[in-house]
């Protein structure tokens, strides 16, 4: 049996230093060669003519706990399953399924769950697990529920990791609650990418936690304490600190239009890392839908908890990068890097996936000037066609 052959023709190729106008050549899923020669490819084989479309990488979605009425703590196999099958549809090629604060046995099993779960051709691909919670600030806390917020805990971190197969990549916690660091340390020493997030930390205390191992915000602006003139807190500190990246959702309403631009020109797009954070309403109708045990309002743009506070969003990954695109000085460029390179380099995966290079898996979108998507390729398959 043969290699597996699909031809991307008359492309414009956004590699990681230049636009090319050729075909990609995709062998078994991966990225076998980019030229601008004329190819002989025989009449039997499988072509798509881009027709002078842009091909640029999937995007790479590191903290979403749902979409199409499956959720990560449902903890089976047929909600990752779901959520896999959807995300193309996005664009998301690859993504890392997020648990959220909840009791010691719901989080072992939705860890469990992911550790043995087996991805599909043509889906999304699971990197591993965004851990968000539940070692949190209590008065940050959002939609995630109070009465399982823990001090952080190494030993039950280091059971959940085992529980997970070492798939946890990333941790959402609040460092001011670490006050020796130790935590943070031997989290960072270990490869987990530590995110600051459901945080009070004041400017002092992220400097003190980036130099301990913190690399990332959580959905900045969101469950953090804001820019004030006598200190710039949490916020502040992704202008600042060179050392992190930040997670941001680029929806207009957990951040709104004039503070996306205002972080996009200080943060910029090497630091941004788009997100959805999206709940399992995603791609469904208005109504209740349950989050962590929670109930949550739908409506056409937004989730909340009847509290009023946002409980996660009903974002795509393509929405959130064509309103970071409508952004004064935003590039197609600068969106590969917020929502493709930043997360592969954040989660330690950048070897194989963020850019079209030889090599690399043959995730890929094909898109217009204004980034609507018109096919996503996942590891050389097709899984979404544009009707």
């Amino acid at each position: 049996m043969g290699s597996k052959i699909l031809y991307i023709k008359k492309a414009n190729i956004f590699t990681p230093s230049e636009i090319l106008q050729g075909t990609i050549v995709i062998k078994d899923g991966i990225i076998h060669d980019i030229t601008t020669k004329d190819i002989d490819i025989q009449s039997n084989e499988n072509v798509i003519d881009a027709q002078g479309l842009n091909v640029i990488p999937g995007f790479i979605d590191g903290h979403i706990h749902g979409a199409a009425g499956a959720d990560t703590m449902d903890a089976t196999e047929d909600a990752i399953d779901t959520m896999a099958k959807e995300l193309p549809k996005e664009g998301t090629t690859s993504f890392l399924p997020t648990t959220i604060t909840q009791s010691e046995e719901n989080i072992n099993q939705a860890l469990q769950n992911i550790a043995s779960y087996e991805g599909k051709s043509g889906h999304a691909e699971v990197l591993g697990i965004h851990l968000e919670g539940p070692f949190i600030e209590e008065s940050k806390k959002g939609a995630q529920p109070g009465e399982y917020i823990l001090k952080p805990d190494l030993e039950q971190f280091n059971k959940w990791q085992e529980l997970s197969a070492n798939q946890i990549k990333t941790i959402t916690m609040a460092p001011e609650h670490d006050e020796d660091g130790s935590f943070i340390k031997a989290l960072y020493e270990s490869g987990v990418n530590v995110s600051a997030g459901h945080t009070d930390a004041y400017f002092a205390d992220m400097k003190k936690a980036v130099d301990q191992g913190v690399r990332q915000l959580t959905h900045l602006c969101n469950a953090m304490n804001g820019i004030h003139h006598r200190d710039v807190g949490a916020v502040g500190s992704s202008f600042l600190l060179e050392d992190l990246r930040a997670e941001l959702i680029a929806d207009g309403i957990h951040v709104e239009r004039e503070m996306l631009q205002l972080i996009y020109n200080n943060v910029g797009s090497d630091r941004i890392i788009l997100i959805t954070d999206a709940m399992r309403a995603k791609g469904l109708e208005p109504g209740e839908y349950d989050l962590g045990g929670q109930t949550v309002m739908v409506t056409e743009d937004r989730a909340q908890l009847p509290s009023g506070s946002l409980a996660g969003s009903i974002l795509k990954m393509d929405e959130g990068a064509r309103i970071m695109l409508s952004l004064e000085g935003v590039s197609i460029r600068d969106v590969i890097q917020m929502a493709s390179v930043n997360p592969a380099k954040q989660i330690g995966v950048l070897n194989r996936k963020g850019s079209i290079e030889k090599g690399k898996d043959a995730d890929l979108l094909i898109v217009d000037n204004n980034l609507h998507l018109k096919k996503t390729i996942c590891r050389g398959a097709i899984s979404f066609e544009e009707e």
